[in-house]
């Protein structure tokens, strides 16, 4: 019998087809639905919002960093998908000692998500989905195995704006950008910051930064990025204006079952601009 799946802390959660789930993470959620789980939840966040049709019949407990715990309560769940980046440890300490039991994600690259679908597929009875999902995510990275086939380029990828953000190569967006051989910089970064101040460092945007950058990627979340702040950039560094991309954040940060949509939309994107 194959070893039961284990979460990013190592524990291990049993079967349990009629779970009452709490999904604090919206890829999370979105993968819940994909795997036939729908009737499973029991609560979300206001940040989960695929599917779209679907979505509002889910009762919301707040955001991802704070919840109403009296919200949660009333709700009864007896299991909450947690994941590191999006959520407060405090916070998943809490659910535990209410006597629920939290499965704590973490994946960092796009290859850990087949374990994830194995993961939440075993707790709560859809192997079978899970195991087609892997099928279906193994057969969109197929097309990635020779990461070389792309000229390799350096990536400022862009999350926020005054001041300006980025993310670090310690990230899954960036081993999600690793794929088309883009590598992630983060200029003017204060090499002592650590944690996640490190991982989401501030940058400086300048003429001479920029001239090390081969992409300066305008995501469209966590801050909605749009075609006017393109503009903007451009305006500002005309020598630098045909680097600018406007980059979907949900398909390059969305780990679960969006991945494998994610993985069909970020070789669009990189033959596109190949082209």
């Amino acid at each position: 019998m194959p070893d039961m799946p284990a979460d990013y802390l190592g524990k291990t959660h049993a079967p349990a087809p009629g779970a009452r789930v709490l999904s604090l993470v919206p890829s999370l959620t979105e993968l819940m639905f994909d795997l036939g789980l729908a009737d499973n939840l029991v609560g979300r966040t206001q940040f989960c919002i695929h599917p779209k049709d679907k979505i509002e019949n889910i009762p919301s407990v707040g955001g991802t960093k704070k919840i109403k715990m009296d919200r949660v309560r009333d709700l009864a769940p007896t299991h909450a998908l947690v994941n590191v980046d999006e959520n407060p440890k405090e916070m998943a300490d809490e659910l535990g000692d209410m006597g629920i039991d939290v499965i704590v994600t973490h994946p960092m690259h796009p290859d850990d998500n087949p374990a994830l679908y194995n993961l939440i597929g075993h707790a709560f009875g859809a192997d079978d989905e899970a195991a087609a999902y892997a099928d279906a995510y193994w057969k969109a990275r197929a097309a990635f195995d020779d990461a070389d086939a792309y000229p390799q380029k350096n990536a400022l990828y862009l999350i926020w704006k005054d001041p300006w953000m980025a993310i670090s190569a310690d990230t899954y967006i960036a081993n999600m950008l690793g794929l088309v051989n883009w590598r992630v910089v983060t200029p003017g970064a204060d090499p002592a910051l650590k944690g996640d101040a490190a991982r989401y460092p501030d940058v400086m945007i300048d003429d001479t930064t920029l001239k090390d950058v081969d992409l300066v990627l305008f995501s469209t979340e966590p801050y909605t990025f749009r075609d006017d702040d393109i503009a903007a950039f451009k305006q500002t560094f005309p020598d630098h204006a045909r680097k600018a991309h406007l980059i979907d954040g949900e398909m390059t940060s969305w780990y679960g079952s969006r991945a494998v949509r994610g993985l069909a939309y970020l070789s669009d994107f990189a033959n596109g601009i190949r082209a």
